[in-house]
């Protein structure tokens, strides 16, 4: 890494909000502890306002924001691939702002670097999902977010359809199938539910209760066997 990189990619790890030791930002870095010191003193000295000790740890000082990051032609080509598989597998809502994200990354690429952001040679060969799967992950995700309840009628494996009251813990892709994790209320336990077998889905104001041992890390720790 070139030694400017290196002070950029510094600046950034110190700006995150959080004092951290010099040993810690040289194993982010890739470098000694020593050579972060030197780094932190050449970046005081050129009058940028890092705050902290050796033996305590640095941090960025409150209201000093670090300039735009640049990205590297390897970089450009994750994140067009990345918009591309959401512009193919996901709703429209995550659809528009990976676009919105890509037009803000273009306006402050140089020319030569821009060609990199369309990823040409790479393509997400996906398919559409229908329309009310796609409306039925915005409701999900927003579910998740806000922490509450969503009422669903629900086609099981054996086409057979239910009435039931969720709990959205998260949402897993599982290569052309998107499902939900949910604490189900019918069945009193954790369910797994693929979103193309929703009939209807309807977000409810009844909040999730904040009950420590209903989480998305009990149904992990269920489906892994784990106690």
């Amino acid at each position: 890494m070139r030694r400017a990189d290196r002070l950029f990619q510094l600046l950034v790890e110190l700006g995150r909000g959080r004092v951290r030791t010099a040993r810690e930002l040289g194993e982010r870095l890739g470098v000694s502890a020593r050579t972060v010191y030197r780094d932190i003193a050449d970046l005081v000295a050129q009058g940028t306002p890092i705050d902290g000790a050796a033996g305590i740890g640095y941090a960025l000082r409150a209201g000093f924001s670090v300039p735009p990051m640049m990205f590297d032609a390897a970089e450009l080509e994750a994140l067009a691939l990345g918009a591309a598989w959401v512009s193919a597998y996901a709703d429209d809502h995550l659809q528009a702002a990976a676009e919105r994200a890509l037009s803000k990354v273009d306006a402050v690429l140089p020319a030569r670097l821009k060609p990199q952001l369309r990823a040409d040679g790479f393509e997400v060969l996906g398919f559409r999902h229908r329309p009310s799967t796609r409306a039925h992950l915005t409701l999900a995700r927003r579910a998740s977010r806000e922490k509450r309840k969503l009422l669903a009628r629900y086609r099981d494996v054996h086409d057979e359809p239910t009435e039931r009251v969720l709990w959205p813990l998260g949402l897993f892709y599982w290569g052309g199938v998107w499902t939900l994790a949910a604490w189900c209320e019918l069945r009193g336990d954790y369910r797994s539910f693929r979103l193309d077998r929703f009939e209807t889905l309807t977000l409810l104001d009844q909040p999730i209760p904040s009950q420590a041992e209903v989480s998305l890390q009990a149904f992990l720790g269920r489906c892994s066997g784990a106690s």
